[in-house]
């Protein structure tokens, strides 16, 4: 598996979480919501776009409703690389933090 950028790994695991609901407002929403930080929509385009590209995530377009004065959502999915890379993921971050500790506010010092 080629590897992936920490905003690929972001974008991918919100996909995976909102499931049908994976637009970019939600997915930018659900980046924030986990890591309590601020995201621009255009940290989530850049990251999506190029997961497309891989094969990684597949997009489809809702039908246009008046609530979004006539617009269609884009909304996206894992494709089954984009599944494979997300087990890939888990696996080599399991296996980094296998034995180690927690680092502790102490070691910020040492």
């Amino acid at each position: 598996m080629e590897l992936l950028t920490r905003g690929e790994e972001y974008v991918l695991l919100a996909i995976w979480r909102l499931q049908g609901e994976a637009y970019s407002v939600m997915i930018r929403r659900e980046i924030g919501r986990i890591s309590g930080r601020d995201f621009s929509l255009g940290s989530v385009f850049a990251p999506l776009e190029r997961l497309e590209k891989k094969g990684l995530v597949t997009s489809t377009f809702t039908e246009a409703t008046s609530e979004r004065g006539g617009r269609r959502k884009r909304v996206y999915s894992l494709a089954p690389g984009g599944i494979d890379a997300l087990r890939e993921i888990k696996k080599i971050h399991e296996s980094f933090w296998a034995d180690l500790p927690v680092p502790s506010p102490e070691a910020e010092n040492a």
